[in-house]
């Protein structure tokens, strides 16, 4: 049934994702919500919260604001939050309210830049996608607004750039060392992970990497427009690194793995490896048609995934725990493999 869901939780918006990538890079950060989108952002949203804080606000619309779209609030608000707050830049993050007042964005950009000095970059989210198409404009808006020209730039051959590697798109904060200390395994001294740990600075400099990695589909966009813009090539892979499957019995079996879409195929790169019969990718989130095999499936309701399971008769499915109790007749194996934005919880396998 279309919208029922009876185990899964609703999903981060976009507005989470485009936080997520903004959160460590010492900006000011305006939520413009009428309050309680701010709150969901880092109390569920945002597992970094619990570690360090990033300067995010609500801009706390009322009624008559949102309804007269009384921009000038807003700004005001920003100047006397910029006076107090070391900020490198300002980021203004939709939310439905200014999605159906029709918010000029780039009127509140220009004014916002006015009053506070500080350069502004603005994602029009608007509640109704999921988180990674908030992180896929974040992205852009940064990079297209922050990385130098391309006379500045001075590439560096050790220097490596990662896109897409935020806490929601992994098992948990602590699949984002393994990312790094892989990718230095092959030879790359600087690992910089945008939006996961990399500062202002950094994607001041991105033009200076020698290649860029995009680890999730949400990434593919901004990888291609550095391609475009300042020659940067980039790879779509997640550098595992190790077998995500020992200890598991996949040889001559069909397998269905749940997750984003390029760590879900990097898995299926190494089931294949130790003997699968076959592996289908299944994902609740961005499905990049080049990278999808013929039996790969986006799914949309909670019940699409029981429809799959029953239908694909596979000997193993690795997917988030939060899915097992969907399928409690399914007689195989289920592995559990992590995934932040399914459940919420931090986990590492």
């Amino acid at each position: 049934m279309k919208g029922l869901r009876l185990v899964l939780t609703p999903f981060a918006p976009d507005q989470s994702g485009a936080t997520g990538v903004l959160y460590d890079m010492g900006g000011i950060i305006i939520i413009c919500d009428a309050g309680g989108c701010a709150g969901n952002i880092c109390g569920f949203d945002e597992p970094r919260w619990s570690n360090h804080r990033s300067a995010i606000f609500s801009a706390g619309l009322r009624d008559m604001d949102a309804i007269l779209g009384r921009d000038d609030r807003l700004v005001e608000k920003l100047s006397m939050a910029a006076k107090d707050i070391e900020a490198n830049f300002v980021a203004v993050i939709g939310t439905p309210v200014p999605a159906v007042i029709a918010t000029d964005y780039k009127a509140l950009e220009r004014m916002a830049e006015k009053k506070t000095g500080l350069p502004v970059i603005t994602v029009e989210a608007n509640g109704m996608r999921t988180y990674d198409r908030g992180e896929e404009e974040a992205y852009l808006a940064l990079f297209k607004k922050f990385v130098k020209d391309k006379d500045s730039i001075k590439v560096n051959e050790k220097r490596v750039g990662v896109l897409g590697a935020v806490p929601m798109e992994l098992g948990g904060v602590a699949e984002k060392d393994m990312i790094v200390n892989n990718l230095k395994v092959e030879g790359y001294e600087e690992v910089i992970t945008y939006g996961f740990g990399a500062t202002f600075e950094d994607v001041l400099r991105a033009g200076d990497a020698s290649l860029n990695i995009a680890v999730s589909p949400a990434g593919i966009k901004a990888a291609k427009y550095l391609k475009d813009t300042y020659g940067t090539p980039y790879e779509i892979r997640m550098p595992l690194g190790r077998s995500i499957a020992d200890g598991i019995d996949v040889k001559n079996k069909k397998v269905l793995v749940v997750h984003q879409q390029v760590y879900a195929n990097a898995v299926r790169d190494k089931l294949l490896e130790k003997g699968a019969l076959s592996v289908d990718v299944g994902s609740y989130f961005m499905m990049d048609k080049e990278l999808s095999a013929k039996a790969d499936v986006r799914l949309e309701e909670e019940d699409d995934f029981v429809v799959l399971t029953t239908k694909g008769k596979y000997d193993v499915i690795m997917a988030d725990g939060i899915l097992k109790p969907l399928i409690k007749d399914f007689g195989g194996d289920f592995v559990n493999l992590p995934h932040f934005a399914l459940s919420g919880k931090q986990e590492v396998v």
